[in-house]
């Protein structure tokens, strides 16, 4: 909680001419953003240089004043990333704080860098730099995890585990199948990024306060000074928009829902019911009554973080939701949610890029699991279509045939040739070939199928997308 019964009544400098008052010392620590926005300095300077630049170019500054400018702004930079700079809550934001820092360097040229542009326009630009950073570092995350999911695909191509529905055994499958559909979810994840990157990669810089400005900009310089591919077209929406990072969240949201559905998994398997994982000891906690527990920590909490990145979305649909153009001061409240977001994702995908390599796979425990449950049992249906049974006939053959089992214990694999007939005369010794987990697999040999082949096939196309980035 800030407290401000101590602190006086001061006036912004920056923008206190048309003011008969100091702001409110409680006020002036509310409406100021500089606690959180200070994050966002680097991109800050590089906005900076980038318009100084071009206000050079086009004669409104001239080049020594450039000089002097950028000469300044690095040295605060350095200054920032030394942890020598003193914040302000009194110049309420980063954007103030460094231009104040700058004239306090530079002398009455610093007060010349903010020559057409409005903290409108700044923070716009800030914000799209720092998200588009920040989507690069995000991504190459995603990049590192799915190395490591394919790692291990190709690593456990062979090795049979229970597919489930309704958590339920359903159908024999590969562990390295299972972690290719991890992968593909992962994929979609990475061109959902890529794509809202290209919106995010556009600059609202020139749009001023809201109408644009009177002096002689040019954008494309400044455009092509900060990498941006593309230009804001108008001002109005070039400062109001916040698209971009609802956007932003929203892929987030769904890459985390990604992650939880991992972490339940995970969580699952490493427990003693389940038995087919043991998470590296690292990525674990113990308990401080309980000196047996392995608690799977990290998959829990980027389980319940999932919640936390939803939340974000919704708290920036709900900040733009009722918004009349242009800039409002409601504006502010983007940053907090966004900045957590891209913390809580690229933590998270760090977290599972780290853990994912060192996983332990219990061969022996996951083909015990798929030996139960009757897991080949679509299989012997499959079996008696292909003998000529229509398939409704041959599932309720199969149907009696695992209620026999219930009833005596056995898998359809272990039962003889004549318990099997006892449900129909067509079963012959070759339907053993296909009650096997060996055999129930490999039948499923096309492109999609959990075969092992078709995994390894599926590991070689998803590297080759992967080196291709």
């Amino acid at each position: 909680m800030s407290d401000s019964s101590n602190t006086k009544p001061t006036q912004n400098i920056q923008w206190g001419g048309r003011f008969t008052e100091a702001t409110d010392a409680f006020v002036q620590v509310f409406t100021a953003s500089v606690d959180f926005d200070q994050k966002m300095a680097e991109q800050d300077i590089n906005g900076s240089i980038a318009h100084a630049t071009m206000l050079a170019e086009v004669g409104v500054l001239t080049a020594d004043e450039k000089t002097q400018i950028i000469d300044g702004l690095e040295a605060i930079r350095q200054e920032i990333r030394n942890g020598e700079f003193e914040w302000s809550v009194a110049l309420e934001d980063v954007h103030m704080n460094i231009e104040a820092r700058l004239t306090q360097r530079i002398g009455i040229t610093g007060k010349k860098l903010h020559t057409g542009r409005s903290r409108n326009d700044q923070v716009a630009t800030d914000i799209r730099l720092y998200l588009r950073d920040a989507i690069d570092a995000i991504l190459s995350e995603v990049t590192r995890l799915q190395t490591g999911l394919v790692d291990l695909a190709e690593r456990e191509a062979d090795t049979i585990m229970p597919g489930f529905t309704h958590l339920q055994t359903a159908q024999p499958v590969t562990f390295g199948h299972h972690m290719l559909a991890w992968n593909e979810m992962l994929f979609r994840d990475y061109e959902r990024l890529v794509d809202c990157r290209k919106r995010v990669n556009r600059m609202p810089l020139g749009s001023a306060a809201l109408a644009g400005t009177t002096y002689p900009i040019d954008r494309t310089i400044t455009a092509r000074l900060l990498g941006f591919e593309g230009i804001c077209e108008n001002s109005l929406d070039g400062v109001s928009d916040r698209d971009f990072a609802i956007e932003f969240c929203a892929a987030a949201s769904l890459c985390m829902t990604h992650l939880s559905r991992f972490s339940e998994e995970l969580v699952l398997w490493a427990s003693a019911q389940f038995n087919f994982v043991d998470l590296p000891d690292r990525f674990c906690t113990g308990s401080s009554i309980m000196p047996q527990k392995k608690n799977p920590d990290v998959p829990e909490l980027v389980r319940g973080k999932t919640g936390r990145v939803n939340g974000h979305l919704i708290s920036l649909l709900t900040l733009m939701k009722s918004q009349c153009l242009a800039y409002n001061k409601d504006n502010q409240e983007d940053k907090e949610p966004l900045f957590d977001t891209v913390d809580t994702l690229f933590n998270c995908l760090r977290a599972y890029a780290d853990m994912m390599p060192a996983l332990q796979v219990k061969k022996d425990s996951m083909r015990e699991a798929a030996r139960r449950g009757f897991s080949t049992a679509t299989d012997l249906a499959d079996y008696l279509v292909k003998k000529g049974m229509p398939f409704r006939d041959s599932h309720e053959v199969v149907g009696k045939a695992v209620g026999y089992g219930v009833a005596n214990q056995k898998d359809l694999a272990d039962m003889s040739l004549d318990e099997l007939q006892q449900f129909s005369d067509i079963i012959r010794e070759d339907v053993y070939d296909v009650l096997t987990l060996e055999g129930s697999v490999n039948a499923r040999n096309h492109l999609g199928g959990t075969a092992p082949v078709q995994v390894r096939a599926a590991a070689a196309r998803a590297r080759a997308q992967l080196a291709a980035r």
